[in-house]
C-alpha cells in the first residue's frame, strides 16, 4: 500500500509541475498587455512602461514564472493588476461560494443516481427500468443554463421560494446561504445524476453477470442479497470515476451557472479577468483549479485501493 500511495504522489507531483508550465506558457502567449488595457489606448508609451516595470511585467519569462511558482508554493498568488489587491484574498473570498456549491451539487448528484441506478439495475427490462432510462436521457439531453433559467422562472419568480440570484453571504447564516445556493446546485446536480445513474446502472449489470455472482447466487443469495452483498461493491469503481470527474466539472465548470444566478464565484471571477487581461489572477485560478483535479484524483485512486485490495498488493 505504501508503494502504491508513494507512486501516487509522485505522478500528482509531477503533473502539477507539468500543468504550471502549461498554463503559464498559454496565458503569456495570448495577445494583449494588461498595462495597455488598463490604461486604455490614448495613453503614452513612457506610461506604459512605467505600469509595466510597476506590474513586474518587464522581467523575463522564466523569471515570471519562477516568481509565480514560488509564491504560490508559499501562499503567495501575487497582487491583481486590475484591482490592485492580493489574489490570494479574491480567490479566497470567492472559494467559500463556489466550493460549498460544488459539493452541495455533487451531494445531490449522488443522492440521486445512487437509487435511480441501483433500481433499474435490479429491474431491468422493466417498467422501472425504462422510466428511469429515459429520465436520464432528458437529464443529460437539457441544457444546465436553460434549466437553471427554468427554475428561476418557476421557483423564484412564479412561486417566491428562492431567490433570483445573487448570495447574501455567510456572515447572514448558514442556512440563508444554502437556500440561496439550491438552485444553482440543482441545476448543476441534474445533467450529472443522469449520467452517474446510467453508470451505476451498468456498472451493476456488468457485475450481476461474472460468475461470482453466479456461484452466490448457486449458494442460495436472492438476486437483491448477491446485488448489495456483492455486486454493489465491485460496481463502484468507475462509478468514483465519474465522481472525481463530476466534482472537479462542478468546481471548475459552473461559469455559466454563476453568470446565470449572479453568483460572485471562481468562474465569474475568472471570466471576469479574462475580459480585463488580468494575467496573474487567471493564471493563479486555473493552476488552484488543476491542482483541484488532481488532488481528487489522487483521492479517487486511494479509494480504488480501498474497493480493490488488488491495487494495494500491485497484483
Amino acid at each position: 500500500m505504501i508503494r502504491y500511495v508513494l507512486s501516487r504522489l509522485t505522478s500528482l507531483a509531477i503533473s502539477l509541475i507539468v500543468a504550471s508550465l502549461v498554463i503559464f506558457l498559454v496565458v503569456e502567449v495570448a495577445p494583449g498587455d494588461p498595462a495597455s488595457y488598463m490604461l486604455g489606448v490614448n495613453a503614452r508609451p513612457d506610461t506604459v512602461a512605467a505600469l509595466r516595470i510597476e506590474l513586474g511585467l518587464d522581467a523575463s519569462k522564466p523569471q515570471r514564472y519562477l516568481s509565480w511558482v514560488s509564491g504560490m508554493v508559499t501562499g503567495d498568488f501575487g497582487t491583481s493588476y486590475t484591482y490592485r489587491s492580493p489574489v490570494a484574498d479574491m480567490i479566497g473570498d470567492r472559494l467559500w461560494i463556489s466550493l460549498p456549491l460544488a459539493l452541495y451539487a455533487l451531494a445531490l448528484s449522488t443522492l440521486i443516481a445512487f437509487p435511480a441506478g441501483i433500481y433499474a439495475a435490479s429491474r431491468r427490462g422493466g417498467a422501472g427500468d425504462t422510466a428511469v432510462m429515459g429520465a436520464t436521457q432528458l437529464g443529460i439531453a437539457i441544457p444546465n443554463f436553460w434549466f437553471a433559467m427554468l427554475m428561476v422562472l418557476v421557483f423564484a419568480i412564479k412561486l417566491r421560494w428562492f431567490s433570483a440570484g445573487g448570495f447574501p453571504g455567510w456572515e447572514r447564516g448558514f442556512w440563508g446561504g444554502i437556500k440561496a445556493l439550491t438552485l444553482p446546485a440543482v441545476a448543476l446536480a441534474l445533467p450529472q445524476a443522469a449520467i452517474l445513474a446510467r453508470i451505476m446502472r451498468s456498472s451493476l449489470l456488468d457485475m450481476l453477470g461474472e460468475d461470482f455472482i453466479r456461484t452466490a447466487r448457486a449458494k442460495g443469495l436472492s438476486r437483491r442479497q448477491a446485488l448489495w452483498r456483492h455486486a454493489l461493491r465491485n460496481a463502484l469503481i468507475p462509478v468514483l470515476t465519474i465522481i472525481g470527474l463530476q466534482f472537479s466539472f462542478l468546481l471548475a465548470g459552473a461559469i455559466i451557472i454563476e453568470q446565470v444566478f449572479f453568483l460572485p464565484g471562481l468562474g465569474r471571477l475568472v471570466f471576469q479577468s479574462i475580459s480585463q487581461r488580468d494575467l496573474i489572477v487567471v493564471e493563479s485560478v486555473v493552476m488552484l483549479l488543476v491542482f483541484a483535479v488532481i488532488t481528487v484524483n489522487f483521492i479517487v485512486d486511494l479509494a480504488y485501493a480501498a474497493v480493490d485490495p488488488r491495487l494495494r498488493t500491485g497484483r
